[in-house]
């Protein structure tokens, strides 16, 4: 495992064609310009209050991700 946080842009860009919707749907979904929504692909790193719409949005948990990539690289033991 890798302490490296999940690039969150990305993860919001594949679910978003994996339920085959359009940066347009999203951008709409957001009240945000199209560009807004591609720099949010681009960023390893977003702001809590949008990940929670985008999560909205798309009903995807995508704070669930990083839960999950956390207990997979937290020690066994605390000494």
């Amino acid at each position: 495992a890798t302490n490296e946080a999940p690039h969150i842009g990305h993860l919001i860009k594949k679910e978003l064609a994996r339920q085959g919707r359009t940066v347009t749907w999203l951008a709409a979904q957001l009240n945000c310009s199209r560009q807004n929504v591609y720099g949010i692909f681009e960023n390893k790193w977003i702001y809590t209050d949008t990940l929670w719409k985008i999560c909205e949005i798309l009903d995807f948990d995508f704070f669930e991700v990083y839960s999950i990539r956390r207990q997979k690289i937290k020690p066994t033991s605390k000494t």
